[in-house]
């Protein structure tokens, strides 16, 4: 079986974990996701399925839409509720001081890492460091705010949507939004609704899956690329991994009778495979 399918993770689970479910459930060996989430996080989770697992390049999104929910007047050392209590304090938010954060925020900045991340140093992960009480200089990347809306408040939560560039780190942006009111908090919720083309409101859960209820997407349905049936000749030069001369787009999936061969793009005056399926 080869395709993808947009699953609804449920919180407290790894993506690893929703992996190895689909993977028992479908009784199919090759299986991979595009786009961890976190087990305290639930929400879209690209999941790929035998040969389609080689599109996680193709299928990396620009951008992504969660909706989070803070804690006030707790800070932990993982940036969220699951973490150790580093600090407390009865910090309360003034509505109008949170709006005129949110709507004044940076749309691009250089944020910090979290220490419990599996970004790497010298070739090992931040969050092994974390674990072992050793302190590095946690790097920083630019990243993209492209929205920031409050969905609601109380004097010891509130909760907003935002849309953000890929690589943005929720419980970071968090604690830069309440740094700048100089108050403390904590993710307490977070759901994924877009990863690109892929919304919530299309994806299954883990028991529609054990029911057989859930689509299976092809690449037609998910990548804007040109398709070209080929003849037998062309398609025993394509499946050898050949370079083709010829007339097509810039990227371009090749089929014979219906069936998916390779996507080739073109350098020069010819195409070269990018992925063999």
């Amino acid at each position: 079986m080869n395709g993808l399918i947009i699953v609804n993770k449920p919180k407290g689970i790894t993506s690893r974990d929703v992996v190895n479910f689909i993977s028992k459930s479908l009784n199919i060996k090759k299986v991979g996701h595009n786009g961890t989430l976190d087990p305290i996080a639930e929400g879209v989770l690209v999941i790929c399925l035998g040969k389609y697992t080689k599109l996680n390049n193709l299928l990396t999104s620009t951008f992504k839409e969660y909706i989070a929910k803070v804690r006030l007047g707790i800070e932990t050392d993982s940036l969220d509720i699951t973490g150790n209590i580093i600090k407390e304090t009865s910090d309360k938010l003034n509505i109008n001081d949170l709006k005129k954060t949110l709507n004044e925020f940076p749309k691009k900045y250089l944020q910090e890492v979290p220490k419990y991340s599996a970004v790497k140093i010298n070739g090992k992960k931040l969050y092994e460091y974390a674990r072992e009480n050793i302190d590095v200089t946690l790097p920083k990347r630019e990243v993209n705010i492209l929205s920031l809306e409050l969905i609601n408040y109380n004097e010891k939560t509130f909760s907003f949507k935002t849309k953000v560039s890929k690589g943005t780190y929720i419980r970071s942006l968090i604690k830069d939004i309440l740094n700048n009111m100089f108050v403390i908090g904590t993710m307490e919720e977070l759901t994924r609704t877009k990863q690109g083309i892929f919304d919530i409101k299309d994806a299954c859960s883990l028991e529609d899956i054990e029911k057989g209820k859930y689509k299976i997407l092809k690449i037609k349905d998910v990548l804007d690329i040109q398709t070209v049936e080929v003849d037998e000749n062309l398609k025993n030069k394509i499946i050898n991994g050949c370079k083709i001369f010829g007339d097509y787009p810039d990227k371009v999936l090749f089929l014979h009778k219906n069936e998916e061969l390779a996507i080739y793009k073109k350098e020069g005056n010819l195409y070269r495979v990018d992925v063999m399926l």
